[in-house]
């Protein structure tokens, strides 16, 4: 969101319009009431004829749009409202298997590759007759499969080229597993968001009592491709970095990877220490459970995880045998995909909040402004922990 003072000069690209595919109602819902909460004010502000009044300030933002498939699993996009000349915004949960779909009458969840294809689809009901598209993709579809290493393919790079060809002007994510992704579409933009302020945000609500310095705090990479996310993390909050290197078995895969054998921690004492460890995402859960394992025996005396995305693909039961094991005290995770009710009630998952950041991030790219403070909100994490009492380092 553009800060006050700024509205009075900032034309919108185009009439704003955000599209969610199957999974994203929800979330698209908060986002459009931020949207109208915000923009109504401001409008009202403004003479007769002035280029923002008209299309400004709407009741709803979301475009009439649906997913219809056939009794053989085709399916097709439909949009049932004209989009033409507008900046639209198109969300997508490549992760929401929630969403299930009808083929030869049976219910089949959908898959990412059908949550994917159904973006496309949507893009390409939109035919092209809108101003600028911006795909929204909260955890990148292919994400991990993201460089080669012997004969495989390039997922990530090839559906990114997939969605710059239909014309997407911007791609958004967060927490990608590599950004460096990116470099598959050079001419086309790619932001990748941090939830870092969220996080923290989370920390501080949840856990009050914790201490913010270096004396009783460490922030944990559990491998050493997310070294970097846990650099900001602890020079935001001024803490020392440890490390977990994990020792794979490259002869054999599983589950699509090589399997981790041992996990090697590297860092200084977190004796008697609170540790935060972040990663982008949970998969089945087994490589977390035994960093944390590790952080306990090493004499660590509370452990937080700070993870984008908990897909917890190898059910629930794993984490509350380590909760109760007392191997981690909390899990924190961003709620911009699918989060079942069975994991929202667990006594140990804490879902943080992303419509409001998401909203911004529309809000400002609409107006045509930069999203750069958006992408790094030291300062915002500065005044937060200051705010509430809390002395950084």
């Amino acid at each position: 969101m553009l800060i006050p003072g700024e509205y009075n000069n900032a034309v919108p690209k185009a009439q704003l319009g955000v599209i969610a595919l199957p999974g994203c109602e929800q979330m698209a819902a908060t986002i459009n009431d931020y949207l109208v909460k915000w923009r109504k004010p401001h409008a009202a502000e403004l003479p007769e004829g002035h280029p923002r009044r008209e299309h400004y300030a709407q009741d709803c933002y979301l475009i009439n749009a649906s997913i219809e498939r056939f009794a053989t699993g085709e399916a097709k996009a439909v949009i049932k409202q004209s989009v033409r000349g507008h900046d639209l915004f198109v969300l997508c949960d490549c992760f929401n298997y929630g969403v299930t779909h009808k083929m030869y009458g049976m219910h089949c969840p959908t898959s990412p590759d059908e949550h994917f294809a159904n973006l496309k689809r949507m893009i390409g009901a939109a035919a092209g007759k809108e101003q600028r598209l911006t795909v929204i993709m909260p955890m990148l579809y292919e994400g991990r499969q993201d460089c080669r290493y012997t004969r495989e393919s390039l997922d990530c790079a090839m559906a990114l080229q997939e969605l710059a060809g239909l014309g997407a002007a911007n791609i958004i994510t967060f927490d990608a597993h590599n950004p460096r992704v990116s470099n598959a579409i050079p001419n086309c933009g790619f932001e990748n968001v941090p939830p870092i302020y969220q996080m923290i945000k989370a920390i501080v609500n949840h856990v009050p009592d914790i201490n913010i310095d270096k004396d009783n705090l460490m922030v944990i990479s559990p491998d050493e491709g997310g070294i970097k996310r846990c650099i900001n993390y602890s020079e935001v909050l001024g803490v020392d970095l440890g490390m977990f290197y994990k020792q794979r078995d490259y002869s054999r895969v599983e589950d699509g990877r090589n399997p981790v054998v041992a996990h090697q921690f590297l860092g200084s004492n977190v004796q008697g220490k609170d540790v935060i460890v972040v990663d982008d995402m949970i998969s089945s859960g087994g490589s977390m459970i035994e960093v944390c394992k590790q952080l306990r025996e090493h004499g660590a005396s509370r452990v937080f995880v700070c993870t984008a995305f908990g897909l917890f693909s190898s059910g629930l039961a794993p984490m509350d045998r380590a909760y109760e094991d007392g191997l981690f005290d909390k899990i924190f995770t961003c709620d911009m995909i699918y989060t079942p009710e069975e994991l929202r009630a667990r006594p140990w998952h804490v879902s943080v909040r992303m419509s409001k950041y998401i909203a911004f991030i529309i809000d400002t790219m609409n107006h045509d402004k930069s999203i750069s403070r958006l992408l790094t909100p030291t300062d915002r994490i500065h005044r937060l922990l200051v705010n509430r009492g809390y002395r950084i380092g």
